[in-house]
């Protein structure tokens, strides 16, 4: 399964046995109309700061999330949102960080949902027995410790998608102590990747913009994760080896011990 799927994928397989639908959206807008046989799930949003401790900390917390929803790691889910990719990217990173090893978003959300609505309260089936298959991932979960390690790693491309003003610091966001990009970072800014709301450019074109062949590892950082996480939704649908930093700028500006440039 890919990372991002669409509304014609999805319908396909939505009796599958091995497919479980989570909304992100929240119970109450679930209850009022959802795509049929979807559950309603919460797992959050990465949190601004983080290292390979409480990031195993936080996966075992999400894993359980999962269980109580009657998610094993063995089945196939697909998060839907709304359709702007604001909750459903940060929610699959929260699932890949619990160790979940197939995970996609469906491009469009809701939005974009051209088939049979269900409506009301779905009771779920919670999963008594431990759930093997699920161990914690803290790559999911992109630290100023790693970036911090990698930075003259070929293999990484850090792509900041901040404007070119923040970029370079000449306008940067007046809470940061220190303006400018990590080193060696790329500034492409995220509203490039997107023909629309919630819909990616074609492959094509991000390729063309990005300047890497398809499959390349990335990691997407802003000042505080949100324009990030919609980069990295991009990223994956044209088939990059994308990944969020969460902590992004406004974490990295905080520890004079980590470099910069301007």
């Amino acid at each position: 399964m890919k990372a991002v799927v669409d509304s014609a994928w999805l319908a396909e397989h939505l009796g599958d046995d091995d497919l479980v639908v989570g909304d992100v959206r929240g119970p109450n807008a679930h209850m009022r109309g959802h795509i049929p046989g979807s559950r309603p799930l919460v797992l959050g949003s990465p949190p601004p700061a983080a290292n390979e401790e409480s990031a195993r900390a936080l996966a075992q917390e999400i894993a359980l999330r999962l269980r109580r929803h009657g998610i094993t790691g063995r089945e196939r889910l697909v998060l839907v949102d709304r359709g702007d990719g604001v909750g459903a990217m940060p929610a699959a990173q929260m699932a890949e960080l619990a160790g979940h090893p197939q995970v996609a978003i469906l491009l469009g959300g809701m939005a974009g949902w051209e088939g049979e609505l269900g409506e009301g309260a779905v009771e779920l089936d919670h999963v008594r027995e431990v759930a093997a298959e699920l161990e914690p991932n803290p790559q999911a979960l992109p630290t100023r410790q790693e970036l911090a390690s990698r930075l003259a790693d070929v293999t990484l491309t850090i792509l900041d998608v901040r404007t070119p003003d923040e970029y370079t610091g000449r306008r940067g966001k007046e809470c940061d102590p220190r303006q400018g990009h990590i080193p060696g970072a790329r500034n492409l800014d995220v509203g490039h990747l997107f023909e629309a709301p919630g819909r990616p450019a074609a492959a094509e074109r991000i390729h063309e913009l990005v300047g890497l062949p398809e499959g390349a590892e990335i990691v997407a950082y802003c000042h505080s994760g949100s324009r990030s996480a919609l980069a990295t939704l991009a990223l994956r649908a044209a088939g990059y080896d994308a990944r969020n930093y969460a902590g992004s700028w406004h974490e990295w500006s905080r520890h004079d011990e980590l470099p910069l440039e301007r």
